[in-house]
Protein backbone atom coordinates (compact mmCIF):
# COMPACT_ATOMS: atom_id res chain seq x y z
CA UNK A 1 0.00 0.00 0.00
CA UNK A 2 1.22 3.49 -0.86
CA UNK A 3 0.01 6.87 0.36
CA UNK A 4 -1.32 9.63 -1.85
CA UNK A 5 0.98 12.56 -1.05
CA UNK A 6 -1.75 15.12 -1.74
CA UNK A 7 -4.64 13.72 0.26
CA UNK A 8 -2.85 11.40 2.64
CA UNK A 9 -5.40 8.68 1.76
CA UNK A 10 -3.88 5.17 1.47
CA UNK A 11 -3.90 3.86 -2.11
CA UNK A 12 -3.72 0.15 -2.87
CA UNK A 13 -1.32 -0.88 -5.61
CA UNK A 14 -2.32 -3.18 -8.46
CA UNK A 15 0.27 -5.60 -7.18
CA UNK A 16 -1.34 -5.72 -3.74
CA UNK A 17 -4.77 -6.27 -5.28
CA UNK A 18 -3.67 -9.14 -7.50
CA UNK A 19 -1.56 -10.75 -4.77
CA UNK A 20 -4.54 -10.75 -2.43
CA UNK A 21 -6.79 -12.13 -5.18
CA UNK A 22 -4.32 -14.91 -6.03
CA UNK A 23 -4.23 -15.94 -2.36
CA UNK A 24 -8.00 -16.18 -2.32
CA UNK A 25 -8.05 -18.27 -5.48
CA UNK A 26 -5.45 -20.66 -4.08
CA UNK A 27 -7.52 -21.03 -0.91
CA UNK A 28 -10.50 -21.90 -3.14
CA UNK A 29 -8.58 -24.88 -4.54
CA UNK A 30 -7.10 -23.42 -7.71
CA UNK A 31 -3.53 -24.48 -8.48
CA UNK A 32 -0.99 -21.80 -7.41
CA UNK A 33 0.44 -21.06 -10.86
CA UNK A 34 -3.04 -20.91 -12.38
CA UNK A 35 -4.29 -18.70 -9.53
CA UNK A 36 -1.47 -16.18 -10.07
CA UNK A 37 -2.15 -16.03 -13.81
CA UNK A 38 -5.92 -15.77 -13.38
CA UNK A 39 -5.57 -12.90 -10.91
CA UNK A 40 -3.48 -11.00 -13.45
CA UNK A 41 -5.76 -11.77 -16.40
CA UNK A 42 -8.82 -10.63 -14.48
CA UNK A 43 -7.10 -7.41 -13.45
CA UNK A 44 -6.04 -6.70 -17.02
CA UNK A 45 -9.60 -7.28 -18.22
CA UNK A 46 -11.08 -4.89 -15.63
CA UNK A 47 -8.50 -2.26 -16.59
CA UNK A 48 -9.04 -2.78 -20.30
CA UNK A 49 -5.35 -3.52 -20.80
CA UNK A 50 -3.49 -6.42 -22.35
CA UNK A 51 -1.37 -8.51 -20.00
CA UNK A 52 1.89 -6.94 -21.23
CA UNK A 53 0.76 -3.48 -20.22
CA UNK A 54 -0.53 -4.81 -16.91
CA UNK A 55 2.79 -6.47 -16.04
CA UNK A 56 4.62 -3.24 -16.87
CA UNK A 57 2.34 -1.25 -14.55
CA UNK A 58 1.32 -3.65 -11.81
CA UNK A 59 3.18 -1.80 -9.05
CA UNK A 60 1.32 1.41 -9.84
CA UNK A 61 -1.57 2.58 -7.64
CA UNK A 62 -4.91 1.00 -8.53
CA UNK A 63 -7.12 3.48 -10.44
CA UNK A 64 -10.29 4.74 -8.72
CA UNK A 65 -13.06 2.19 -8.93
CA UNK A 66 -10.72 -0.68 -9.77
CA UNK A 67 -10.84 -2.53 -6.41
CA UNK A 68 -14.65 -2.79 -6.36
CA UNK A 69 -14.91 -3.84 -10.02
CA UNK A 70 -12.06 -6.32 -9.54
CA UNK A 71 -13.74 -7.81 -6.49
CA UNK A 72 -16.75 -8.80 -8.60
CA UNK A 73 -14.76 -10.87 -11.09
CA UNK A 74 -12.44 -12.36 -8.48
CA UNK A 75 -15.46 -13.56 -6.52
CA UNK A 76 -16.76 -15.32 -9.63
CA UNK A 77 -13.44 -17.12 -10.13
CA UNK A 78 -13.30 -17.89 -6.41
CA UNK A 79 -16.55 -19.81 -6.90
CA UNK A 80 -14.72 -21.77 -9.60
CA UNK A 81 -16.39 -20.21 -12.60
CA UNK A 82 -14.00 -20.88 -15.51
CA UNK A 83 -11.69 -18.01 -16.34
CA UNK A 84 -12.67 -18.40 -20.01
CA UNK A 85 -16.31 -17.71 -19.22
CA UNK A 86 -15.50 -14.71 -17.04
CA UNK A 87 -13.25 -13.23 -19.72
CA UNK A 88 -15.59 -14.42 -22.45
CA UNK A 89 -12.74 -15.68 -24.65
CA UNK A 90 -10.14 -18.45 -24.92
CA UNK A 91 -7.25 -18.88 -27.32
CA UNK A 92 -7.11 -21.95 -29.56
CA UNK A 93 -4.64 -22.53 -32.40
CA UNK A 94 -3.44 -18.94 -31.99
CA UNK A 95 -6.96 -17.57 -32.50
CA UNK A 96 -9.24 -15.98 -29.93
CA UNK A 97 -12.69 -17.57 -29.59
CA UNK A 98 -15.78 -16.34 -27.82
CA UNK A 99 -16.75 -18.68 -24.97
CA UNK A 100 -20.06 -18.89 -23.10
CA UNK A 101 -21.76 -21.46 -20.86
CA UNK A 102 -23.30 -22.94 -24.01
CA UNK A 103 -19.99 -24.35 -25.27
CA UNK A 104 -16.95 -26.23 -24.04
CA UNK A 105 -13.87 -24.16 -23.36
CA UNK A 106 -11.38 -24.93 -26.17
CA UNK A 107 -8.41 -26.88 -24.79
CA UNK A 108 -4.84 -27.31 -26.04
CA UNK A 109 -5.13 -31.08 -26.46
CA UNK A 110 -7.86 -30.59 -29.06
CA UNK A 111 -5.33 -28.86 -31.30
CA UNK A 112 -4.14 -32.40 -32.08
CA UNK A 113 -7.12 -32.66 -34.43
CA UNK A 114 -5.90 -29.69 -36.46
CA UNK A 115 -2.40 -31.17 -36.61
CA UNK A 116 -3.75 -34.56 -37.72
CA UNK A 117 -5.86 -33.04 -40.51
CA UNK A 118 -2.89 -31.05 -41.79
CA UNK A 119 -0.80 -34.21 -41.84
CA UNK A 120 -3.29 -36.74 -43.20
CA UNK A 121 -5.80 -34.70 -45.20
CA UNK A 122 -4.07 -31.45 -46.24
CA UNK A 123 -5.87 -31.40 -49.61
CA UNK A 124 -9.36 -32.04 -48.29
CA UNK A 125 -12.01 -29.98 -50.06
CA UNK A 126 -14.81 -30.54 -47.53
CA UNK A 127 -14.77 -31.56 -43.88
CA UNK A 128 -17.57 -32.06 -41.39
CA UNK A 129 -17.08 -31.08 -37.73
CA UNK A 130 -19.58 -32.91 -35.54
CA UNK A 131 -20.28 -31.33 -32.16
CA UNK A 132 -18.68 -28.06 -33.20
CA UNK A 133 -19.41 -26.14 -29.97
CA UNK A 134 -17.57 -22.83 -30.16
CA UNK A 135 -16.55 -23.70 -33.72
CA UNK A 136 -12.87 -23.74 -32.77
CA UNK A 137 -11.99 -26.84 -34.82
CA UNK A 138 -14.02 -25.88 -37.89
CA UNK A 139 -12.75 -22.31 -37.90
CA UNK A 140 -9.11 -23.20 -37.23
CA UNK A 141 -9.23 -25.66 -40.14
CA UNK A 142 -10.85 -23.07 -42.40
CA UNK A 143 -8.07 -20.62 -41.51
CA UNK A 144 -5.34 -23.21 -42.13
CA UNK A 145 -6.75 -24.54 -45.42
CA UNK A 146 -8.00 -21.55 -47.45
CA UNK A 147 -9.89 -23.62 -50.06
CA UNK A 148 -11.62 -25.83 -47.49
CA UNK A 149 -15.39 -25.91 -46.99
CA UNK A 150 -16.56 -26.97 -43.52
CA UNK A 151 -19.94 -28.20 -42.31
CA UNK A 152 -20.25 -27.58 -38.56
CA UNK A 153 -22.91 -29.64 -36.77
CA UNK A 154 -24.20 -29.32 -33.20
CA UNK A 155 -27.29 -30.42 -31.28
CA UNK A 156 -27.31 -27.09 -29.42
CA UNK A 157 -28.79 -24.11 -31.24
CA UNK A 158 -27.20 -21.82 -28.66
CA UNK A 159 -23.76 -23.30 -29.33
CA UNK A 160 -24.24 -22.77 -33.06
CA UNK A 161 -24.93 -19.08 -32.46
CA UNK A 162 -21.60 -18.78 -30.63
CA UNK A 163 -19.86 -20.66 -33.44
CA UNK A 164 -21.40 -18.39 -36.07
CA UNK A 165 -20.12 -15.31 -34.26
CA UNK A 166 -16.66 -16.86 -34.06
CA UNK A 167 -16.72 -17.62 -37.79
CA UNK A 168 -17.54 -13.98 -38.51
CA UNK A 169 -14.83 -12.84 -36.08
CA UNK A 170 -12.21 -14.80 -38.02
CA UNK A 171 -13.45 -14.04 -41.51
CA UNK A 172 -14.46 -17.57 -42.56
CA UNK A 173 -18.26 -17.35 -42.31
CA UNK A 174 -18.56 -17.77 -46.08
CA UNK A 175 -16.84 -21.20 -45.93
CA UNK A 176 -18.43 -22.66 -42.79
CA UNK A 177 -22.03 -23.90 -42.94
CA UNK A 178 -23.83 -24.54 -39.64
CA UNK A 179 -26.28 -27.41 -39.18
CA UNK A 180 -28.50 -28.06 -36.16
CA UNK A 181 -28.46 -31.81 -35.46
CA UNK A 182 -26.48 -34.83 -34.25
CA UNK A 183 -24.46 -37.45 -36.11
CA UNK A 184 -27.57 -38.32 -38.14
CA UNK A 185 -27.27 -34.89 -39.76
CA UNK A 186 -23.92 -35.84 -41.25
CA UNK A 187 -23.35 -35.69 -44.99
CA UNK A 188 -21.48 -38.16 -47.18
CA UNK A 189 -20.10 -35.40 -49.40
CA UNK A 190 -16.98 -34.74 -47.34
CA UNK A 191 -13.39 -35.95 -47.39
CA UNK A 192 -13.10 -36.17 -43.60
CA UNK A 193 -15.17 -36.10 -40.43
CA UNK A 194 -13.64 -34.51 -37.34
CA UNK A 195 -15.00 -34.26 -33.83
CA UNK A 196 -14.28 -33.49 -30.21
CA UNK A 197 -17.21 -35.58 -29.00
CA UNK A 198 -18.51 -36.06 -25.47
CA UNK A 199 -16.50 -38.97 -24.04
CA UNK A 200 -16.65 -38.77 -20.24
CA UNK A 201 -18.38 -41.76 -18.58
CA UNK A 202 -21.57 -40.62 -16.87
CA UNK A 203 -20.45 -42.05 -13.52
CA UNK A 204 -17.43 -39.73 -13.39
CA UNK A 205 -19.42 -36.50 -13.07
CA UNK A 206 -18.64 -35.97 -9.38
CA UNK A 207 -14.90 -36.39 -9.92
CA UNK A 208 -14.65 -33.55 -12.41
CA UNK A 209 -13.25 -30.12 -11.47
CA UNK A 210 -16.02 -27.64 -10.56
CA UNK A 211 -15.11 -25.52 -13.59
CA UNK A 212 -16.17 -28.42 -15.82
CA UNK A 213 -18.86 -30.12 -13.75
CA UNK A 214 -20.83 -27.00 -12.83
CA UNK A 215 -20.30 -24.68 -15.79
CA UNK A 216 -19.86 -26.59 -19.05
CA UNK A 217 -22.80 -28.09 -21.00
CA UNK A 218 -23.35 -31.72 -19.91
CA UNK A 219 -24.42 -32.79 -23.40
CA UNK A 220 -20.92 -31.92 -24.60
CA UNK A 221 -19.25 -33.89 -21.79
CA UNK A 222 -20.99 -37.18 -21.05
CA UNK A 223 -21.60 -40.13 -23.35
CA UNK A 224 -23.01 -43.13 -21.52
CA UNK A 225 -21.63 -45.55 -18.99
CA UNK A 226 -18.25 -46.01 -20.69
CA UNK A 227 -18.12 -42.64 -22.45
CA UNK A 228 -18.08 -44.28 -25.87
CA UNK A 229 -21.68 -43.83 -27.03
CA UNK A 230 -21.01 -40.92 -29.41
CA UNK A 231 -17.64 -42.29 -30.51
CA UNK A 232 -19.43 -45.50 -31.51
CA UNK A 233 -21.84 -43.43 -33.62
CA UNK A 234 -18.92 -41.62 -35.26
CA UNK A 235 -17.20 -44.89 -36.15
CA UNK A 236 -20.41 -46.26 -37.67
CA UNK A 237 -20.89 -43.02 -39.60
CA UNK A 238 -17.38 -43.18 -41.02
CA UNK A 239 -17.85 -46.78 -42.08
CA UNK A 240 -21.16 -46.09 -43.80
CA UNK A 241 -20.77 -42.61 -45.28
CA UNK A 242 -17.15 -41.61 -45.80
CA UNK A 243 -15.82 -42.13 -49.31
CA UNK A 244 -12.92 -44.51 -49.84
CA UNK A 245 -9.78 -42.85 -48.51
CA UNK A 246 -11.74 -40.47 -46.30
CA UNK A 247 -10.60 -39.84 -42.73
CA UNK A 248 -12.28 -39.90 -39.34
CA UNK A 249 -10.32 -37.85 -36.80
CA UNK A 250 -11.56 -37.39 -33.27
CA UNK A 251 -10.52 -36.84 -29.67
CA UNK A 252 -10.86 -39.48 -26.95
CA UNK A 253 -10.39 -39.69 -23.21
CA UNK A 254 -8.07 -41.33 -20.72
CA UNK A 255 -7.88 -45.15 -20.97
CA UNK A 256 -10.26 -45.32 -23.95
CA UNK A 257 -7.65 -46.17 -26.59
CA UNK A 258 -7.84 -49.99 -26.16
CA UNK A 259 -11.62 -50.03 -26.56
CA UNK A 260 -11.41 -47.74 -29.58
CA UNK A 261 -8.78 -49.91 -31.22
CA UNK A 262 -11.06 -52.92 -30.78
CA UNK A 263 -14.10 -50.98 -32.01
CA UNK A 264 -12.39 -49.86 -35.21
CA UNK A 265 -10.83 -53.28 -35.83
CA UNK A 266 -14.34 -54.76 -35.73
CA UNK A 267 -15.82 -52.18 -38.11
CA UNK A 268 -15.90 -53.19 -41.79
CA UNK A 269 -14.27 -50.74 -44.15
CA UNK A 270 -12.41 -48.78 -41.49
CA UNK A 271 -8.70 -48.93 -40.72
CA UNK A 272 -6.97 -47.39 -37.68
CA UNK A 273 -4.08 -45.19 -38.79
CA UNK A 274 -2.87 -43.95 -35.41
CA UNK A 275 -3.80 -42.75 -31.95
CA UNK A 276 -1.46 -39.88 -31.22
CA UNK A 277 -0.68 -38.70 -27.68
CA UNK A 278 -1.19 -35.21 -26.32
CA UNK A 279 1.56 -33.23 -24.60
CA UNK A 280 0.93 -35.16 -21.37
CA UNK A 281 1.51 -38.45 -23.17
CA UNK A 282 -2.16 -39.49 -23.03
CA UNK A 283 -3.49 -41.19 -26.20
CA UNK A 284 -5.79 -38.44 -27.41
CA UNK A 285 -6.30 -38.02 -31.17
CA UNK A 286 -7.65 -40.96 -33.14
CA UNK A 287 -7.09 -41.14 -36.89
CA UNK A 288 -8.96 -43.76 -38.93
CA UNK A 289 -9.38 -44.16 -42.68
CA UNK A 290 -12.16 -45.56 -44.83
CA UNK A 291 -10.90 -48.38 -47.05
CA UNK A 292 -12.46 -50.25 -49.92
Amino acid sequence: MVRNTRSGIPVTSLHACTSSAASRLKAAGIEPEEADLDAQLLAARVLGWDRTRFLASWRDPAPPGFPSAYELVVARREHREPISQILGVREFWGLEFEVTRDVLTPRPETEGIIEAVKEHAPHARAIEDIGTGSGCIAIALAKELPSLRVVAVDISASALEVARRNAVRHGVADRVAFVHGDTSAATSEVDAVVSNPPYIPSGQRDSLPPEVRDYEPPEALFAGEDGLDVISDLVALASNQLPSGGFLIFECGLDQAPAIREMIAGTPGLNLVEIRPDLAGIPRTVVARRIG
